[in-house]
């Protein structure tokens, strides 16, 4: 006999995008810059994308018809603050209208206030190694709440871990295997930037949090501490940074095996 399935009330069916991959023309952005420089490692240049930044009704509309409940979208802090100090109304507004755009349709807007992608100004300046890199995200951040007065999840940092890991510039460096070890001052200078935003974002009564990109570590007989210590440096450090959150987005994406050495090879018939 066949258990049809319930989901509790408070469960929403949604989809989630993150700006720089469907809005197009992001041309502040640091990965614009990476993407059009000569000798690129990138493949496919983001160009025009998906044009979401001008199709985004269209885009909600579609998710609403579907029957999804939320939208999980980013904003794009490289359009907020093109240059170091200028904020962009303009971009403020186009923001605040997608919010508006969902609670039209009925669908809860979850947003994300940095999905991988600087602006350019920052990235010339280190990054988040740069001594104001936690002030200047933090500036971003203000700048955003009269536009996120009314919605109700705000996720700071999408995929914590991965942001903390520099950046392959050659094709060597993008194929060499395993994920590399998160750097530890980017990690902490993130950590203390979502704090930091957290505590700016209290007043809005959002609930806010940020996201781990997760993998199921399997330890070899034998090396049981390896691979906790290989995943501590890579996830828990970051699942630990979400204590006092009020909630935790977890991002799953495959499984590794630890044994001598690291991370053992994958055997070539494994689906």
């Amino acid at each position: 006999m066949n258990k049809r399935l319930v989901f509790p009330e408070d469960f929403f069916w949604g989809a989630a995008t993150a700006a720089h991959q469907i809005e197009g023309n992001n041309i502040a952005s640091d990965w614009w810059e990476r993407e059009n420089r000569p000798g690129t490692i990138i493949k496919e240049r983001s160009g025009d994308a998906a044009d979401s930044y001008h199709r985004y009704r269209e885009d909600i509309g579609i998710l609403a018809d579907l029957g999804l409940q939320s939208y999980r979208f980013s904003i794009e802090w490289a359009r907020i603050e093109p240059e170091k100090g200028h904020i962009s109304r303009a971009h403020l507004l186009h923001y605040r209208d997608m919010i508006e755009a969902c609670l039209e349709r009925g669908v809860m807007p979850f947003v994300t206030l940095h999905h991988f992608t600087n602006p350019r100004w920052f990235a010339d300046e280190g990054g988040w190694r740069a001594e104001g890199a936690v002030d200047s995200f933090s500036r971003y951040v203000e700048t955003l709440l009269p536009i996120l007065a009314d919605v109700p999840y705000i996720c700071t940092i999408n995929e914590s871990n991965m942001v903390a890991i520099p950046q392959p510039e050659t094709l060597a460096e993008l194929t060499a295997g395993p994920i590399p070890e998160p750097d530890k001052k980017i990690a902490h200078a993130v950590l203390a930037a979502h704090r930091r935003a957290r505590d700016i974002l209290s007043p809005l009564g959002a609930k806010t949090g940020w996201t781990v990109a997760t993998q199921a570590y399997h330890a070899m007989p034998g090396y049981e501490e390896e691979t906790a210590q290989y995943g501590y440096d890579r996830e828990d450090f970051f699942l630990e940074g979400a204590r006092g959150d009020d909630f935790l987005g977890v991002q799953a994406y495959l499984r590794t095996f630890i044994g001598e050495g690291g991370p053992q090879p994958v055997a070539e018939d494994a689906e």
